[in-house]
């Protein structure tokens, strides 16, 4: 597994605090630093749409998801609290977090362009590939971000919805649950010709969909890359000692310097295209190697060694302090876990999020 520059888990808890008194201490405006917040990718941003989807394997709509929400209601979200949107929203001055594009299908269009400032089109169980999962395929995500556009330019005009879109934030988080439909198809994650043509495979779909996004009117794009996969609770169970898969890893690390590439690539040819990159893998590389007394490798919810060989589920028994568990289940992170990353997506150092951090980026 290859090894991230290294900083105390303790320390990138202190910098976010410093980030939020700096914040204050400047006196950044108040309101919305963007227009507007789109976005796309599977359960690590979902805060909903899999409630309006009968046919998915891949639905929280029960507790203990949520139990950290408002009235410890689960609204569909991956965790037991808010997600890294949700944080990345509140950063750029929303009070909340663009609601789920299936939520709107029977309210007025003015209150889908005027009562909310974007809107989330994640679907959990979706990957960069359409024939990822059950779920809404990113490709059906574009197309419905366009019937939106649609809706939109013919309410307020061609100019106006551009000028909106071009400076709105577009924000990605995809390609894990391709990676773990790989691995236990093939019984190994091992970096084979497979894996390389799957990849290869990733990239191209990936440049795809931003080409496709870019030709609607996106400029400004945040993208999340895939996480330290072979270490989450999942992976651990399935390692006779417990550790991570290093294989996994490997495969998820190539796939990122593939999606670097690519974007790269892309900004130096699509007009305007500027883009932040985070990377939660070196996020949790840099927290694993230096926990602190952070539990980093059983989930707070599950069943099963390292609580990672059963879902959470209603039966589930919980971990007794959450803000204290990297993991919530067998894979997605807890709400504390996710506030750091949204932090470091916005404000953080260029280790973890580069060439520019999102602060950076919607001032540009």
């Amino acid at each position: 597994m290859a090894t991230a520059m290294s900083t105390p888990v303790g320390l990138l808890f202190w910098f976010v605090l410093l980030v939020a008194a700096a914040a204050e201490a400047a006196g950044e405006a108040v309101g919305p630093k963007v227009p507007a917040i789109y976005v796309f990718g599977d359960s690590t941003v979902d805060v909903g749409n899999n409630n309006y989807l009968p046919e998915t394997r891949a639905k929280v709509d029960f507790r203990p998801y949520g139990i950290d929400l408002p009235h410890s209601r689960p609204t569909g979200r991956f965790s037991n609290g808010f997600n890294a949107i949700d944080f990345i929203s509140s950063h750029l001055g929303f009070k909340r977090s663009p609601p789920p594009f299936l939520s709107l299908k029977h309210k007025s269009v003015r209150r889908i362009l005027y009562g909310f400032q974007g809107v989330n089109f994640a679907s959990g169980g979706s990957g960069i590939l359409d024939s990822t999962g059950d779920s809404i395929s990113m490709s059906t995500q574009i197309k419905n971000f366009n019937a939106h556009r649609s809706n939109m330019t013919a309410r307020i005009g061609k100019g106006a919805a551009a000028r909106l879109l071009s400076r709105s934030l577009f924000f990605i988080s995809t390609g894990s649950n391709d990676l773990f439909a790989f691995s236990n198809k093939n019984n190994s994650p091992n970096v084979t010709e497979k894996a390389i043509q799957l990849i290869a495979d990733m990239a191209s779909k990936y440049t795809e969909h931003i080409e496709a996004l870019h030709g609607l009117g996106a400029r400004k794009f945040g993208i999340s890359d895939i996480s330290l996969l072979g270490c989450c609770p999942s992976s651990r169970a399935l390692h006779p000692m417990g550790e991570c898969i290093s294989e996994l890893n490997e495969v998820a690390m190539r796939m990122n310097k593939a999606t670097e590439a690519l974007l790269t690539v892309l900004s130096s040819r699509l007009p305007g295209f500027i883009y932040s990159f985070g990377r939660t893998f070196n996020l949790l590389s840099n927290i694993i190697s230096n926990p602190g007394h952070l539990e980093v490798k059983s989930a707070c919810c599950g069943g099963g060694s390292f609580n990672g060989e059963e879902n959470c589920s209603p039966n589930s028994k919980l971990c007794g302090n959450r803000n204290g568990y990297l993991f919530w289940d067998m894979v997605h992170p807890t709400q504390a876990t996710s506030k750091l990353a949204g932090s470091i997506f916005y404000n953080g150092p260029a280790h973890l999020v580069g060439p520019l951090n999102l602060k950076q980026l919607v001032q540009g």
